[in-house]
């Protein structure tokens, strides 16, 4: 399943299994408490697309690297 979730004026779609829909609300109450944090704000720029597996989201950048986040 697709979302789209938007932080700092930015949408980057989100894949996330049907089982883990609870995720997405983990994720964005972690981008929430990162609104402040700089350096993550300068990373989200780059960010493709995100993928939930469980309370980890893969960010992956456009040169394919990936930054993993927990979410929990």
């Amino acid at each position: 399943m697709m979302k789209v979730i938007t932080f700092s004026k930015r949408s980057v779609p989100v894949f996330i299994p049907q089982e883990h829909k609870g995720s997405l609300d983990l994720l964005q109450t972690k981008l929430e408490s990162l609104a402040l944090d700089l350096d993550f704000r300068r990373k989200w720029k780059r960010i493709k697309s995100v993928q939930m597996i469980r309370d980890v989201a893969i960010f992956q950048y456009n040169d394919g690297t990936k930054l993993y986040l927990d979410v929990s």
